[in-house]
């Protein structure tokens, strides 16, 4: 049984997955909107959240746990820098899941994710 266990397996390994996520929230936080798959997009919604919440801490601890999920140095730079102040007042949803047409290639749902303004 699966009692309490949260977060999709997407078929990958645990490092893969990991690897796969911290990717997506780079990407994501880098650019402002991505376009990806249905599952990939609202598992990317779980971690960019709590990276966001996470940064609003604003020291020197939460700098280090923010430059350990996101993989560029200049994009975490940004997000404290000119993400966070257009977020410091809301209380959490950063971001916004719109679905799309399917791809093309195998008929997958996909989505587009973007931050919130």
């Amino acid at each position: 049984m699966r009692h309490c266990k949260a977060g999709r397996k997407f078929g990958r390994s645990t490092a893969h997955r990991k690897a796969l996520s911290r990717n997506l929230v780079t990407a994501l936080l880098e650019h402002g909107r991505i376009q990806t798959t249905e599952a990939k997009g609202k598992e990317l919604r779980r971690w960019v959240e709590t990276v966001i919440t996470t940064a609003k801490g604003d020291n020197v601890a939460a700098r280090r746990a923010v430059d350990a999920i996101v993989e560029n140095r200049e994009v975490s730079e940004k997000l404290f820098s000119k993400l966070l102040p257009r977020m410091k007042e809301r209380p959490g949803g950063y971001t916004r899941v719109l679905k799309t047409s399917p791809r093309q290639g195998d008929g997958a749902p996909m989505v587009l994710v973007e931050l919130v303004d």
